[in-house]
């Protein structure tokens, strides 16, 4: 089982370079930055900081998207990360959400995706590139050939469908255990399906740990159902509430759900918390003592999940790492 954090870009840098220190020498192997350059500042130039204040730590967006940059410039800035860093970069990558929402355009199309990783990447690799949006190839004269890992973020059968067949793993923004297995066998038979190895596949269970109280942690992490909320609502409105192509676990609880504000996107004082449920939050969250923690990413571990991926953004930070560096990450080691 792999470990990383996820920061927001509101993080002030002196703390960044801190918090990212902490983690590494806590056993910590991925730190991940929200990429929603209008809600946040740029994550590659804090990634581009940290990297210089860790040795060993992998660096990425979670996620970024094919249509808020050239791809060639997405590039230039993935490969330049990567050999600087000496190859510690994973693209993660996404339809678009709130990146794109906030300026009222439109998530890209999966198809758009699987382009941008295969492009993004061969250009990192070296290679010549071309793509719809220019006349001409192009080449990096500076690449020095790194096969840089890709994620794709999903939720619905097309998007687990996309991940399978054109990336490395998958992002599942939950730490239920049931649903991220089902999840990521989507996402393997997608891949054996269209003839891939899928040994080496990896599945990411992101989502908020708090330790404590349950009354007090839930309290600090009801925001991330909402925001879980708003992209099950997509699948919902795409394939009906009673479809089976998503489980009623995961469209249950939006039932309730009025609406959701892309400005307060994953941030505690969204206005739309009501609808959630003290369960719901327990179930997509990792809350309690470090048993209770221990026992659940050993359930996700056995559900298929490769990595552990704590959003960082709920208060008590320092506790949060320092606790799971003493008591949860050694005993998966």
């Amino acid at each position: 089982m792999e470990f990383g954090i996820t920061f927001k870009g509101f993080i002030e840098h002196e703390r960044a370079r801190y918090l990212v220190r902490a983690a590494e020498y806590a056993g910590f192997s991925y730190c991940w930055f929200y990429d929603s350059h209008i809600l946040w500042r740029d994550c590659y130039s804090a990634i581009a900081m940290c990297m210089e204040h860790t040795t060993d730590m992998r660096f990425g967006p979670l996620v970024t998207n094919p249509d808020v940059r050239d791809w060639s410039v997405a590039a230039s800035i993935f490969g330049s990360l990567s050999k600087q860093s000496g190859g510690r970069f994973d693209l993660a990558v996404g339809r678009g959400d709130s990146s794109m929402r906030v300026m009222g355009k439109k998530p890209a199309t999966l198809k758009r995706v699987a382009e941008f990783i295969d492009k993004t990447k061969a250009m990192v690799r070296g290679e010549e590139v071309t793509y719809g949006e220019i006349p001409a190839p192009v080449k990096f004269p500076w690449a020095v050939g790194h096969d840089m890992p890709s994620w794709v973020a999903a939720y619905g059968p097309l998007a687990l469908k996309t991940a399978g067949e054109s990336a490395d793993g998958v992002v599942l923004q939950i730490a239920d255990p049931g649903l991220c297995k089902w999840f990521t066998d989507q996402c393997l038979e997608a891949g054996k399906a269209a003839g891939k190895d899928m040994s080496g596949f990896r599945s990411m269970a992101a989502a908020p740990a708090y330790f404590g109280d349950k009354k007090r942690a839930i309290e600090h992490v009801k925001w991330f159902p909402a925001m879980v909320g708003n992209h099950v609502a997509d699948i919902v409105e795409k394939y009906g509430a009673d479809s089976d192509k998503v489980p009623s676990s995961l469209t249950s609880y939006i039932e309730k759900r009025r609406g959701y504000d892309y400005s307060k996107h994953g941030q505690a004082d969204n206005p739309y918390l009501d609808f959630i449920t003290d369960d719901v939050v327990e179930s997509f969250c990792v809350l309690g003592e470090p048993e209770d923690h221990i026992k659940k990413v050993h359930e996700l571990e056995a559900a298929g999940v490769t990595q552990f991926n704590i959003y960082l953004d709920s208060g008590d930070e320092e506790e949060i790492i320092a606790n799971y560096g003493r008591h949860v990450i050694p005993a998966f080691r």
